[in-house]
């Protein structure tokens, strides 16, 4: 009997190299399923953050396109309006249209500084249509309910340490400290010069101001804290400037008050007045530099000749 099995069976042996190549392709197989795989998700992000970045243009767009500048006709009723009220306190329709004027010629978007909390504070703010506009007053308890009644205005409450009756004291301080504390370019909030206000949000020290309005805080008696922390402050911001357009309008309300004259000599100076008309004092001040130590170049103090 033959064996079958001996006959009938093959052996088949797989060479070596069989396998080999075969695990190769499979590698390459899996390196190129990866390669397929990383390009796609790659693709996927980008078009997404180009969509991203596309919508974000796109609103930003629309967002600039549907707050147009306030007509000169709104202006107009506006200031007609607030000019024409019963409120015994406020201003004349020749200085609240005259600082109308210089806010709709303030390059968009405006930044108006405003000291005091008045009658005007809502016209300031619809005024200033595009722009920031910042209130500074000395009553923390009326500039929490003027916040709380209107939410779009933007007030901070400030400490004055001054009184009317140190006016001549408190110039002469700062003429001691000109060339440190009291520099005419400075970052206030690192100042110690006691007509500088240095206790505001550290924001509003970076902001550049292109209009500033002193209509506060009170000073008509000898205790009242005046408006000479106010107008230095003022004249700090107005030089000190980093960005934006380098000149700075300067409003000082109550102009003929002897002491707010007298500081604003000192401060804004006689050769940046550029009117004075009915109440209000104009001012254009312009960026200065760092190294200059005088407020003003033509100097003829009036503070030893006048009395508080």
């Amino acid at each position: 009997m033959k064996n079958t099995i001996g006959s009938s069976t093959k052996l088949i042996l797989l060479h070596p190299y069989v396998q080999k190549q075969g695990s190769s392709n499979r590698f390459w197989a899996l390196a190129f399923v990866s390669f397929l795989t990383l390009a796609f998700l790659l693709t996927l992000i980008y078009t997404r953050e180009s969509k991203i970045t596309t919508s974000i243009a796109v609103a930003s767009t629309i967002t600039s396109t549907s707050t147009p500048p306030l007509s000169k006709a709104v202006a107009r009723a506006l200031v007609h309006y607030a000019s024409n009220s019963n409120n015994t306190e406020h201003m004349s329709y020749t200085d609240i249209k005259h600082i109308a004027d210089v806010l709709q010629k303030c390059s968009q978007p405006c930044n108006l500084l405003v000291f005091g909390l008045t009658h005007e504070t809502l016209l300031w703010k619809a005024l200033n249509h595009n722009g920031r506009t910042v209130f500074i007053d000395e009553n923390r308890y009326y500039a929490a309910y003027i916040e709380e009644k209107y939410p779009e205005i933007e007030a901070y409450d400030v400490q004055y340490t001054t009184k009317l009756s140190e006016m001549k004291e408190l110039i002469a301080g700062v003429k001691e400290q000109v060339r440190n504390e009291c520099k005419p370019v400075q970052n206030l909030l690192f100042s110690e010069c006691k007509l500088g206000l240095n206790d505001l949000p550290n924001q509003f020290y970076e902001v550049d101001w292109d209009v500033i309005l002193v209509d506060g805080p009170r000073g008509y008696w000898p205790e009242a804290p005046g408006r000479m922390s106010a107008i230095f402050t003022a004249s700090v911001l107005a030089r000190s400037k980093k960005g934006g357009n380098p000149k700075t309008h300067i409003f000082v309300h109550d102009f003929h008050q002897q002491v707010d004259r007298i500081t604003s000599d000192e401060f804004l100076c006689k050769e940046n007045l550029v009117k004075s008309m009915d109440m209000l004092g104009h001012f254009v001040l312009e960026r200065m530099d760092a190294n200059n130590f005088q407020f003003c170049r033509n100097h003829n103090s009036t503070t030893a000749n006048s009395s508080s």
